[in-house]
Formats: C-alpha cells, sequence, structure tokens
C-alpha cells in the first residue's frame, strides 16, 4: 500500500521537482519522466550514490548540500517539494516547513511520506519514547516521537490533505505513517 500511494502522488509531479533529504536517490525512479528533479541532501558521503542513481533514471544530478531549514534556492522557485521520512530527523521541523512554503510557487505542492507518533497512552507511544534516544543518536537524528503531522497542518499552506495509515515493521509491530499532500 505504501509504495502504490508514494508512487501514485510522485507521479503526478511536473515541473521543477525538490526533493528535501534526497538521500540516495530511493524515489527518482518514481518521479514523472518528465519532472526536472533537485535534490537536496545535507550529508556529502550519499552524493556520490546520488549523481549515480540520477544518471541511472535518466535525470540530471542537480544536488544541493544543504540542510532542509536553509534551501539554496530562490523565493517560488519550485513546482513540488518532496519529503519522505525527513521531517523526523531535520534540526527544526518549523523551519524546514517554513522554507519548503517558501520556495514553493503559487499552487505547488508539498508531498509527504512521513512517519509520526502514535496516539499518546498506546503501546506504540510508548515504545517510540522508548526507543527514541536510541533513533535520534543512531539513525540521523530521527526522533519517532514528533507530531509532524501538525507541523505541517500549522505551516504556512493553504490546503493540506492526509491519510494515516499503519506500515508493518516485524515482529507484528507497526509504526503510524501520513502521506499526503499540502498545497501553497
Amino acid at each position: 500500500m505504501y509504495e502504490t500511494l508514494k508512487r501514485d502522488l510522485l507521479r503526478g509531479l511536473s515541473g521543477t521537482v525538490l526533493e528535501i533529504g534526497a538521500g540516495a536517490g530511493a524515489n527518482l525512479g518514481l518521479l514523472n519522466p518528465g519532472a526536472e528533479w533537485i535534490g537536496l541532501e545535507p550529508d556529502r558521503r550519499v552524493h556520490d550514490r546520488l549523481r549515480v542513481n540520477a544518471v541511472r533514471h535518466d535525470r540530471k544530478a542537480r544536488i544541493l548540500d544543504a540542510p532542509a531549514e536553509a534551501i539554496p534556492l530562490g523565493d517560488e522557485s519550485v513546482d513540488a517539494v518532496v519529503s519522505t521520512v525527513v521531517l523526523c530527523s531535520v534540526d527544526d521541523q518549523e523551519a524546514a516547513l517554513a522554507e519548503v512554503a517558501r520556495v514553493l510557487r503559487p499552487g505547488g505542492r508539498f508531498v509527504f511520506f512521513e512517519h509520526v507518533a502514535a496516539p499518546a497512552g498506546t503501546p506504540t507511544r510508548w515504545l517510540q519514547r522508548i526507543w527514541a534516544p536510541f533513533s535520534r543518536r543512531f539513525d540521523r537524528g530521527c526522533d519517532p516521537v514528533r507530531d509532524t503531522a501538525a507541523a505541517i497542518r500549522r505551516a504556512a499552506f493553504a490546503q493540506v490533505e492526509t491519510r494515516d495509515f499503519d506500515m508493518p515493521v516485524g515482529l507484528g509491530l507497526t509504526v503510524p505513517f501520513i502521506a499526503g499532500y499540502a498545497r501553497r
């Protein structure tokens, strides 16, 4: 379900698409072939792999070495922004979301796939709290108890559409996710 939902949302993007936290380029093959892709990735150690994957998917490898809180693009310069399991690990979610809104053209879309904090008082939330110190330290700053959905709703977007679902992670456990888009 997750991959189908992600593919459907990403395939519909066109024009100039900025992917924040591009990693090694796992989403490159899911984008509309006509879209111009820009990858924002602050971890220089994956830039070579990202370039190789961009070429493999017939994309120009335009990679920006910067965090999501300081996107080095002009105001209203992209048609879409993509974030896939990134907002859990940015230093400042609100600043990153403000930057996303700033670089989007009017009517542009912010497409996201993010794991989120489970509802308070649930066993999953308890496990997330136990796991959080380890995840923050060993998984690039990932904080599984962030209320990313609320942060997206508070940001400067005119419309936000989300879909909640649980992603199986093994041993009968699931992680709550949201997928959707926000429009500027």
